[in-house]
Formats: C-alpha cells, sequence, structure tokens
C-alpha cells in the first residue's frame, strides 16, 4: 500500500511512498502530512472470521491487510508487547455501563492511557527499520500529557532513536509530568515549556519542516521524525481496538455481528477518533461517530457549524487537560478524504494564515454524516463521574466527555454505544477525588490513596512508584529556546 500526501506534491518529493518512509518522515509538501492513497475492506466475512480471534491475531491481520513493508518477525515483535498490559488475553477490556453504553478501556498499559495502544507497538517498529537501514533518528514528540509518558516508554534504551519530549509546563496533571520528568535513559530528553499544547505542537512541526533544523541535525548524522499522530504509524494501530471492541459486543451478546453502533470518542488531536473513521470506512458498521469535547470545543464547532474558528480561541485549561487542545492535526486526514488534496490544501493554508476557515454546506453535510459532537463542561463532568461511580464505574474526567455526548448525540437509542475511555483514574486522581467527596486534595497521592479505598482497588504499581523516583529532566524554557535546547540534549 501506498500513502500520498495531504495538501497535493511540489514537485520535490516523490509522489507517493512506503509505509516504513512514512513513518520515518511523516510530514509532506506544504506542511501536509501522509495518508494511505487506497484502504482495504475488512467485510462481515473478515470479521466473521476474527470473531474468536485474540488481540494480536486481529492486529497482524489489519496490518497485513494495510501491506505495511514491515518484516514479520518486526511485527510480531512489536505485537508481542501487548503480553504486558494488565490482562494479555484482553489488553482491551469493553465494559457495560449502562444497557446500551458500553466502554472500551485503552489505558491497561505501562503508562495508564490509551496512546500505549500505538505508540507500544509504534516504537518497535520505527526502531527497527531505523537501524535495518543504518540510520539514526530524532523522535519529536509534542504531548498535552499522553504521548509523552507512551513515546519515552516505548523508545527508552533503543537502539538508533533519540526521543525530545515537549510538554507544557503546568499543563498536565502531577502523575503525566512525574512519568516524564522521572525518566532517566540517556536517549531522552524532557522539555517543559512556558505555554500551553498547541505552542508544543506548533513547535513540533515548525521543526519539523524545518530546513535549517534539518542541516543542523545533519551535523550529526541524525535524520527527523515523531512520534505524535501526524505520524501514521500511530494511527495504523488505533483502527484495530475499534474493531476489536465492536467484535468484543458480539462476542458479549450485546449486539449480532451486522448491526451498527456508535463510537463516542473524547477527542483532543482527533487520532483516535480518524482511527474509528478508517474503520467505518473499510467495513465496520458504524451509525455515526461522537466526538466529546471539554470547554476547548472548536472541534464541536467545527462538526456543527463547518467553521473552524481560532480568531479569538485561546487554551482553556479545564479537568481533562490531555484534550485542551484547539489545533487538531488529524482534522486534516479527514478533510483529505472527504474533499481531496487541493481542498485540504486552501483549506489548510487558510488556518495558517488567517486561524479560520469555513467550509461549503455540502461538505458541512458530508461531515455530518458521519460525525456528531457536542461538549462536555468541568461542572458536567463531575456530575458524570459521580453518577457512574454510584453504578459502580470508575472513570477518568476525559472519559466523562463521552458520556456527555452519549445523552445528547444518539438519534436512535436503540443502537449501542462504544465509549472510549482514554486513561486509568489514577492519572486524574484529585478531580475524581472531588467528583465523588467534594473535598479538593492538593497532592495526588493523598486523592490517589482516598479513591482506592473508596473504590476497594489497588494503586497500580507503575502509578505509586512514581511518587519515590528522583526526578531525572528538569528542563522548562521558553518556546523560543526549544530548537536550541533540543541540539544541546543531542551534543
Amino acid at each position: 500500500m501506498k500513502f500520498i500526501e495531504t495538501r497535493g506534491n511540489d514537485g520535490q518529493r516523490p509522489t507517493s511512498i512506503t509505509f516504513a518512509q512514512a513513518i520515518l518522515s511523516p510530514m509532506s509538501s506544504f506542511g501536509g502530512i501522509y495518508s494511505p492513497e487506497t484502504l482495504p475492506t475488512f467485510d462481515l466475512d473478515f470479521m466473521q472470521s476474527h470473531i474468536d480471534s485474540g488481540y494480536k491475531k486481529l492486529a497482524k491481520d489489519v496490518l497485513t491487510a494495510f501491506e505495511v513493508d514491515i518484516e514479520e518477525s518486526v511485527i510480531d515483535e512489536a505485537l508481542s508487547l501487548y503480553d504486558h498490559f494488565d490482562d494479555p488475553q484482553n489488553p482491551v477490556p469493553v465494559v457495560k455501563v449502562y444497557d446500551d453504553l458500553y466502554v472500551s478501556e485503552l489505558y491497561h498499559g505501562p503508562t495508564r492511557a490509551f496512546k500505549d495502544m500505538a505508540l507500544q507497538p509504534f516504537g518497535t517498529v520505527l526502531s527497527a527499520v531505523a537501524e535495518k537501514r543504518n540510520e539514526k533518528y530524532l523522535i519529536l514528540a509534542a504531548t498535552s500529557g499522553d504521548t509523552g509518558p507512551a513515546a519515552l516508554e516505548t523508545f527508552k534504551n533503543r537502539n538508533n532513536v533519540q526521543v525530545a519530549c515537549l510538554y507544557p509546563d503546568g499543563g498536565t496533571s502531577d502523575v503525566q509530568r512525574l512519568q516524564m520528568v522521572t525518566e532517566d535513559a540517556d536517549n531522552l530528553k524532557v522539555i517543559g515549556i512556558h505555554g500551553d499544547f498547541d505552542d508544543a505542537q506548533s513547535a513540533l512541526k515548525t521543526l519539523l519542516t524545518s530546513q535549517a533544523f534539518e542541516a543542523s541535525l545533519k551535523e550529526h548524522d541524525i535524520s527527523l521524525s515523531a512520534a505524535n499522530s501526524v505520524n501514521f504509524g500511530r494511527i495504523i494501530f488505533q483502527t484495530i481496538y475499534h474493531i476489536y471492541s465492536y467484535l468484543e459486543l458480539v462476542r458479549q451478546g450485546a449486539i449480532k455481528l451486522g448491526d451498527e453502533v456508535y463510537l463516542n470518542v473524547p477527542s483532543g488531536n482527533f487520532g483516535n477518533a480518524l482511527g474509528g473513521y478508517y474503520a467505518y470506512k473499510m467495513g465496520l458498521p458504524v451509525k455515526q461517530i461522537h466526538i466529546a469535547s471539554n470547554n476547548n470545543n472548536v472541534l464541536t464547532k467545527f462538526i456543527t457549524t463547518g467553521e473552524y474558528d481560532l480568531r479569538e480561541a485561546s487554551v482553556i485549561a479545564t479537568t481533562s487537560p490531555a484534550m485542551d487542545i484547539l489545533k487538531s492535526s488529524n482534522i486534516e486526514r479527514i478533510l483529505f478524504d472527504m474533499f481531496g488534496a487541493e481542498r485540504t490544501k486552501e483549506l489548510m493554508l487558510q488556518l495558517d494564515s488567517d486561524k479560520f476557515y469555513k467550509i461549503t454546506a455540502d461538505e458541512l453535510a458530508q461531515v455530518k454524516a458521519i460525525f456528531a459532537a457536542d461538549f462536555c463542561t468541568d461542572k458536567e463532568g463531575l456530575e458524570y463521574i459521580k453518577q457512574a461511580f454510584e453504578v459502580g464505574y470508575l472513570m477518568c474526567p476525559h472519559t466523562a466527555t463521552c458520556f456527555k455526548a452519549y445523552d445528547t448525540c444518539r438519534e436512535d437509542k436503540s443502537i449501542k454505544t462504544i465509549a472510549y475511555s482514554t486513561a486509568e483514574w489514577t492519572k486524574f486522581s484529585p478531580v475524581i477525588a472531588y467528583a465523588l467527596t467534594g473535598k479538593k486534595y492538593e497532592h495526588d497521592i493523598d486523592a490517589l490513596k482516598m479513591i482506592a479505598d473508596k473504590a476497594k482497588v489497588d494503586i497500580p504499581a507503575q502509578i505509586a512508584e512514581l511518587f519515590d523516583k528522583p526526578i531525572a529532566q528538569e528542563t522548562v524554557i521558553d518556546k523560543a529556546d526549544i530548537e536550541k535546547g533540543i541540539l544541546e540534549f543531542l551534543s
């Protein structure tokens, strides 16, 4: 399978590239990214044949259908990392909360967030490709809280790769910050910046397309790649759990094979939702994809009005900080799939220059045919957390936003909803503790202990041990100094 450019070709790059090339060099002409030229088909026969398949078997067959140019032994090694999740036989539990609402728990990996589902195998694949080519890569990651820990975890001590991870200082939970700043592998650099996630992501994209930065890296014999979801190596793994979750509902007797479902996704950078969209395009019986946002509700406005408007917008700090994002990278791949490269280029360059674009009424109708959206305020989120706990379900504030979309976006209430839980409760314990008790906890560890006692659950070792680890990464800098800080790390 070939990958092509979302904004068209500039005459300087190949018109199409392989999967391996796309993950090594994820940025394309005119500041665009890569998308698959075609998609495989997963019909009901494919899904029937995987009713009794484990996660790794399903994942391998999906990758095979994409015809990725990665050696089978590397794929097997990458997928074996799911064996280190809480339950190797079921790394993605799907839990019934209400009769028509099931939660797909994507957080049972080493960093307790959904980014492990893609980044655990992705790290193995990218490192193996780089090593086979005898090339060295700097992997850039910008994080609102979950990508960073997962990227650092998967790439630490791997051959032929170094990682520079940017995060907004003060813009993550304490646990997320500790997961990053306690990493001490020699090939990792964590950089806090004075700013928000959009600043970190903009810096990443600027560096990925900077000829001067590329030239500086070449002095170190290093090439450049990224671990964010601009990299299709992330997205391909994010299609799999949507198919698996659907099959889980079939296995549980909640639906029959072929029944439509709603997918309900808490979304910041739109990668999780894009994985669901591709699964739908490839044959998964999806009625509609519901996008849940917080008060940073640019996506809600875009899907309901067709306007992507950042002119008066600034990032609002919320209780679901991993979604505190305004400029969602993967909307570009939706535009490209629906409207083509020329229109995508026009819209994205307009967003860069004017901080605004508006799609036509016909284009908006295409978007609304598959997407609906709503946003959840912090106050509403606290109430949803409390309501779910009262029926025996403990969830994070990002998952809570899905419950708002579940209430407001469904047109046919006979259809089951799969909501996606993107982080374990442990990563946002003060918010959850406040929702359950009305009491504010200054320190995460106190909130963690209270919730564990109240819910009669254990604090996972990966989280509990963070509070005793020494801080290994102390860099916090201005945005203007990011390039300098990274080059000093490489030197």
